[in-house]
């Protein structure tokens, strides 16, 4: 009987038993295009750093020199071995910490930027204006001992989504070697992320262990244009994991542009003396079999200044609401020109 368990074991994929929760996001829309257990909550790890690097991007002078002080001393693991009053740039650190880890970097980065406190509640702060739910931070590294991090495969989804859109956090999490020199030693780095050596359309990403959350891991990936993120918790195997979605699901969806900034035409009797229009594309990644829906939300205001938001474009598809676009209004000086102008705008390639 054992023989026969063991057997039929082996027959099945070893990432099934492994893998506790994952996401596959089209980082573009936010669109969750697979997922299993998306919303449980676990603790992150190193993952966490996503959030520090991109809270100091957006409340710190990269160029500012930070100087480690005796904080260095209240983390363990892995680090960027900083020494006492050992200075370097805001930018360097952040590299140290997202390419090597470092919870020394991450200490000193909050200490130092903001101050330790008010760098937790920024953090907590940023998680809840992006949409994260599940997320409690408690600290800016990951460790888990005396304080602890919990987030959801869906909310990491999310804060490497937003980070993305940030030039420095995307240039630095795309680095696969970098050397600096600190007002003591040298530094050189390898990145940790062994996806961006491995797979060739991966941009970036981070690991994170600790021995009770086990492996965690959140990247992104640009094929064709197309952008997908993917978070996998608790999976020894996250690498090929990674690579392997990332692979079937560029070949399923495809990028299709749903609403057009140059091309958006709206009639409303309501705005019937305004211009209405979209200021950015809508990009969603969709499958052969997948229904779109477009509906219209106008909000009726009694004065309108000209770029006003007066409604959203949503869109939907299967039914299940995805994003959508702020529709502005503009005042009409000329009907004429503004007729001709929309004509035009049909034949304007981009």
């Amino acid at each position: 009987m054992k023989k026969i368990l063991f057997l039929l074991v082996l027959l099945l994929p070893i990432n099934l038993f492994a893998l506790e929760s994952y996401v596959v996001m089209d980082g573009e829309s936010g669109r969750v295009l697979a997922s299993s257990n998306k919303d449980e909550k676990m603790l992150i790890a190193s993952t966490t750093k996503i959030m520090t690097t991109i809270v100091a991007l957006e409340n710190a002078d990269t160029t500012s020199v930070v100087c480690a002080k005796d904080e260095i001393k209240s983390v363990y693991g892995s680090m960027i071995y900083l020494e006492e009053n050992e200075c370097m740039t805001l930018y360097d650190l952040l590299v140290g910490l997202m390419l090597r880890s470092g919870n020394d970097a991450a200490m000193v980065i909050a200490t130092n930027t903001l101050g330790y406190d008010k760098f937790i509640d920024k953090m907590n702060e940023t998680a809840s204006r992006i949409g994260m739910k599940n997320t409690l931070f408690e600290n800016p590294h990951g460790l888990d001992d005396e304080s602890k991090n919990t987030s959801t495969a869906y909310d990491l989804a999310l804060l490497m989504r937003y980070a993305m859109e940030n030039k420095v956090f995307r240039e630095i999490t795309s680095t696969k070697k970098f050397t600096t020199s600190s007002s003591i030693k040298t530094h050189l780095w390898l990145n940790k992320n062994k996806l961006l050596s491995t797979y060739k359309y991966a941009t970036g990403g981070k690991i994170g262990y600790t021995t009770k959350s086990g492996h965690i891991f959140v990247s992104s990936s640009t094929k064709a244009s197309e952008n997908l993120i993917v978070v996998t918790m608790k999976d020894e195997d996250q690498f090929n994991t990674h690579k392997n979605l990332y692979e079937k699901y560029y070949k399923t969806y495809d990028k299709y542009k749903v609403l057009d900034r140059y091309t958006f035409l709206l009639s409303e009797d309501y705005y019937k003396d305004y211009h209405l229009y979209i200021k950015e594309d809508v990009n969603v990644m969709l499958s052969k079999e997948d229904k779109i829906d477009i509906k219209f939300e106008i909000i009726k205001k009694k004065e309108v200044k000209s770029k006003d938001v007066v409604g959203y474009a949503k869109v939907y598809v299967n039914d299940e609401y995805i994003t959508e676009a702020k529709i502005y209004a503009l005042k009409n000086e000329n009907k004429d020109i503004s007729l001709k102008r929309r004509i035009l705008n049909l034949f304007k390639t981009h």
